[in-house]
């Protein structure tokens, strides 16, 4: 298993597509919950990640963690492959500060 050090230096693993509104509305969430210079360790690529991806990680939120919330928009497409409309779709995400190790029972 790798240390939170590790993932968050790493490669990229996350599904961020690079939208500058979703990391200002993640940005915005983690100064208010741990304040301003928190946002220097902030990296939208590895330390802001979904909850089945840092389970399969080895970790997991701590009890009581709420989750930053985020929207990506999934788009419906006709038979042609014109984009119909986007459908919005809330994001539940979690912060490195909020994980613990999974225990191993």
């Amino acid at each position: 298993m790798q240390s939170i050090k590790e993932i968050i230096n790493g490669p990229k693993i996350s599904n961020y597509q690079g939208s500058e509104k979703t990391k200002n509305m993640i940005a915005e969430q983690i100064e208010s919950r741990w304040g301003k210079a928190e946002l220097k360790n902030f990296n939208p690529d590895t330390s802001v990640l979904p909850f089945s991806k840092w389970v399969s990680l080895g970790y997991r939120p701590k009890r009581g963690s709420r989750s930053l919330k985020s929207v990506t928009f999934i788009e419906q497409k006709d038979e042609k492959g014109n984009v119909i409309r986007k459908i919005p779709r809330t994001c539940h995400l979690f912060y490195y500060r909020q994980l613990e190790p999974l225990s191993k029972n």
